[in-house]
């Protein structure tokens, strides 16, 4: 029996599931789209749901190169106790008395939410994926090591709070979040709880954009169990991503043989498309030429 072709390339922008790493929904995707062939950016941990960028053929040699450098998120903070993971799924470290837990004040809640938006100084979670001496911070902290994270700079472009729920010893508070990749909202969550004397973790998290990536062109693994099809094409990927550059059939040839073009003087990273509107190549201009940076469509 022949051998089924490889499924066209392009991006699936899942919704993922709670309980599922990263790693879990591409090893599904392989399955539903008949191919080894798949890649994901932008990890999203396994208590987390929401927008999980994949590239399917050639388009996973778009991943390293999309610019996801901003995201949002909507997530529910819980005031009152903290964690040796800063989310829910971690161990007590310790808890706030009901009596402290009261005396947090609205006024108090908004200003510490004031005081973590902006360009901050932020130290990941000890059980974040940040590297120290190549092994991830997460491996060496459920090996039992001490963990010390030096800061880094992310930028909370927004922190809004949507609402806020009290019952004894707990206060929750829904927030929209926009900020910088690398910022982690587990961090968030526990800084603005020690900022309030009482501790604080990440309850829930759901990722609604990634870079130009939403909710809204997001499917279920179960939708494309059912209907297996990619979100964007590699043409439309690259339009979404990229700024564009449309050249004539003559230097179409030329890109599709690596060769280097005159320069467009198009700031960074863009997409250099055929007369027929197909992706050739992303490039970038070194000087007065362009160079590939990736040949999508080689001759």
């Amino acid at each position: 029996m022949p051998k089924p072709p490889p499924p066209p390339p392009g991006l699936l922008i899942v919704d993922k599931p709670s309980g599922m790493t990263s790693h879990d929904v591409v090893a599904r995707a392989r399955r539903i789209m008949g191919t080894r062939k798949v890649g994901h950016a932008g990890t999203l941990d396994p208590m987390a749901t929401g927008v999980l960028v994949l590239g399917i053929e050639r388009a996973t040699k778009l991943l390293g190169h999309l610019a996801l450098d901003r995201k949002t998120y909507l997530a529910t903070l819980a005031l009152g106790a903290s964690t040796t993971t800063d989310d829910v799924e971690g161990e007590r470290l310790s808890e706030a008395t009901p009596e402290q837990v009261a005396g947090v004040t609205d006024e108090a809640i908004a200003a510490g939410i004031a005081g973590l938006t902006g360009e901050l100084q932020q130290v990941p979670s000890t059980v974040s994926a940040v590297k120290v001496d190549g092994k991830r911070a997460y491996a060496r902290a459920r090996a039992g090591e001490d963990v010390n994270l030096p800061p880094r700079p992310v930028t909370v472009y927004r922190f809004d709070l949507l609402a806020t729920r009290r019952e004894p010893g707990r206060v929750e508070l829904d927030v929209m979040i926009d900020c910088s990749s690398g910022t982690y909202v587990r961090a968030l969550a526990r800084d603005l709880g020690a900022g309030l004397g009482v501790g604080g973790h990440l309850a829930a998290l759901r990722r609604t954009t990634v870079g130009p990536f939403t909710l809204a062109a997001a499917r279920t693994l179960d939708a494309l169990e059912a209907e297996p099809g990619l979100s964007l094409s590699l043409d439309e990927a690259v339009a979404a991503a990229f700024p564009r550059r449309d050249v004539d059939a003559a230097t179409a040839r030329a890109v599709r043989h690596g060769q280097s073009i005159p320069a467009a003087g198009i700031a960074g990273t863009y997409g250099v498309f055929d007369p027929g509107g197909h992706v050739l190549a992303l490039a970038a201009d070194a000087r007065d030429v362009t160079r590939p940076v990736v040949v999508l469509a080689p001759a």
